[in-house]
């Protein structure tokens, strides 16, 4: 069947299993839009209001999921602009197809209009990238990006196409496709085997989750062993919801901004087991002094990430799904109720807490999981407000805490809320922002309306860049340079303007029926929450010191 470039790249969409896409049209990919438009029954398109915004819901729609995401834009600076949410997914190990389309083959290289080089621009924030210049050459093209994109350790690939490809046509075949994440390789029994002989020997074992016991879909594998190993589970930002939060073996977040508990009781641990993690600068703190007290036994898909940060003793390479059903086949029940009974009593000494008698971030967090039952999609920006849904939510599912944990990218989390709300529609989705987040990619609210999404946005609004601040006076003397967000901006005002329901919160009772509200609306709205200018994130570990150093405001006021 002879069919032109743009039917091709719909027809290998269909292929994938892809029924949802997230896009911004311009000149070079008209084609392709043309196309779309002749299989809107098959393939919703999702008009975001900025390119930024639709790598960002593709980025939200993979990762709420488990299914690759897929965004469109034009050439040259449609290109450019999918460039942050591209990097973001890169990061956090996202599967996403890029799909750009460029100036035609004769123009490219000539400094012609709207053109640009996306995949030299891309190619250190890319898993691979592609720009096809022979219209045969397509189908094959596609179909390997979304390979690359979803097997092994997961990432985003780009494919640049010329217009002129796009018109062009060539034979289609169609084919059927293995939408399934596979791992090629295989686990080393002898790596296994000595796994399991370290877990054996050891007196005080922790366990530390990351993001990718989620991409690997092994969270039941994770609590198998976490059981049969008897230890107590900390988790990186990205590794929420692996294993449960409410489980008794659960201690909180690991690193900067982790609980004591996690902490005191890595930095004590005799043994620490990383499954899916990469040893973040915020989480090792100063990584010379790193859980200095244990061997670091490591399962991960990526041997690249063995010995990188952080020296290990061994490690175990594989799909991590596949290496804990190993190890939990072979080895026997542990029990360290002596540990556990000391981690036990730092939980107890050393809880999470906050000023109650004031809305604040804390606060506005346990509400969302009171009113939600802990059933809910949360996404976040970048800064406190982040750190307190990490902290004060209790996540039990994996794939239900969504955030850029890699690159830190403000402004990332309304697109990957629409994109999470898009991919799970009966799911209530909730976005936390804090006011400088929120500003900078709230034009996405309009789409929300467009295409009636119906998100909830919490604006944490404490009038400054918080996290910023919080360093600057702790570190910088107080000397405030650039956070202070004194304006008239006004985001009930901003919601009704753009079509969506405002309101705002100045007391904890009041962001009580404002959310209970807003959860029986099933429609897009922005709650706006006042909260103090200096409200902080405690725990935390200061720049270069080891986590084992972690303070809160008790520490600081004993001082």
């Amino acid at each position: 069947m002879q069919i032109n470039g743009s039917e091709i790249v719909v027809e290998c969409l269909k292929e994938q299993g892809v029924d949802m896409v997230f896009g911004y049209p311009g000149g070079s990919i008209l084609n392709v839009y043309d196309a779309l438009y002749k299989h809107k029954e098959e393939i919703t398109h999702i008009l975001t209001s900025h390119e930024q915004g639709a790598a960002h819901a593709a980025d939200g729609y993979a990762r709420a999921t488990g299914k690759v995401g897929v965004c469109l834009a034009t050439s040259g600076p449609g290109a450019t602009n999918l460039v942050t949410g591209i990097a973001t997914a890169y990061m956090d190990s996202i599967p996403m197809v890029a799909i750009t389309c460029n100036v035609t083959l004769p123009l490219l290289g000539k400094d012609s209009f709207q053109e640009v080089d996306i995949t030299g621009v891309t190619m250190p924030i890319t898993k691979h990238n592609f720009i096809v210049k022979d219209i045969k050459d397509l189908a094959a093209t596609i179909r390997k990006a979304f390979s690359i994109a979803r097997n092994g350790r997961p990432g985003p690939v780009l494919v640049d196409i010329p217009k002129d490809i796009t018109a062009a046509k060539t034979e289609y075949i169609k084919e059927v496709i293995n939408q399934n994440p596979v791992y090629a390789g295989t686990v080393s029994e002898k790596e296994i085997e000595h796994a399991i002989s370290m877990i054996e020997k050891s007196k005080k074992p922790y366990i530390f989750v990351g993001g990718g016991a989620i991409l690997a879909e092994a969270s039941e594998e994770v609590r198998a062993f976490a059981k049969k190993v008897n230890a107590p589970v900390a988790d990186s930002l990205m590794g929420k919801g692996a294993f449960p939060g409410t489980d008794s073996l659960y201690t909180g977040m690991l690193g900067m901004h982790g609980t004591k508990t996690s902490n005191f009781g890595v930095s004590e641990c005799d043994l620490l087991i990383v499954i899916g993690a990469r040893f973040s600068d915020r989480v090792t703190g100063n990584a010379k002094k790193f859980a200095s007290h244990a061997k670091i036994l490591q399962f991960d898909v990526d041997p690249a990430e063995m010995n990188k940060n952080i020296v290990i003793a061994a490690g175990v390479t594989g799909n991590v799904k596949e290496v804990l059903q190993k190890v939990n086949e072979k080895l026997s029940q542990q029990e360290h109720k002596e540990w556990i009974a000391k981690i036990e009593a730092y939980k107890e000494k050393y809880p999470l807490s906050y000023h109650k008698e004031v809305l604040s971030g804390p606060f506005i967090v346990e509400e969302i999981y009171r009113q939600t039952d802990g059933e809910a999609i949360i996404s976040t920006e970048v800064g406190q407000h982040q750190m307190w849904a990490a902290q004060f939510y209790k996540y039990t599912k994996p794939r239900t805490f969504l955030t850029s944990g890699g690159l830190g990218t403000m402004g990332y989390g309304l697109g990957a809320s629409l994109g999470a709300k898009c991919g799970c529609p009966d799911k209530t989705v909730v976005n936390i922002a804090g006011d400088g987040c929120f500003r900078m990619n709230m034009n996405e609210i309009a789409t929300a309306v467009r295409h009636n999404i119906p998100v909830i946005q919490v604006v944490v609004n404490n009038h400054v860049l918080g996290m910023v601040r919080q360093w600057q006076t702790l570190f910088y003397e107080k000397r405030y340079s650039a956070t202070v967000l004194n304006d008239a901006v006004d985001f009930v005002k901003f919601a009704e303007s753009m079509g969506a329901v405002g309101l705002r919160a100045t007391t904890p009772e009041e962001f009580t029926n404002c959310f209970k509200e807003a959860l029986t609306l099933g429609r897009p709205v922005v709650i706006d929450c006042q909260i103090d200018s200096d409200e902080k994130v405690w725990p935390m570990v200061a720049p270069g010191a080891p986590i084992s150093d972690a303070f809160d405001e008790k520490d600081i006021t004993e001082k």
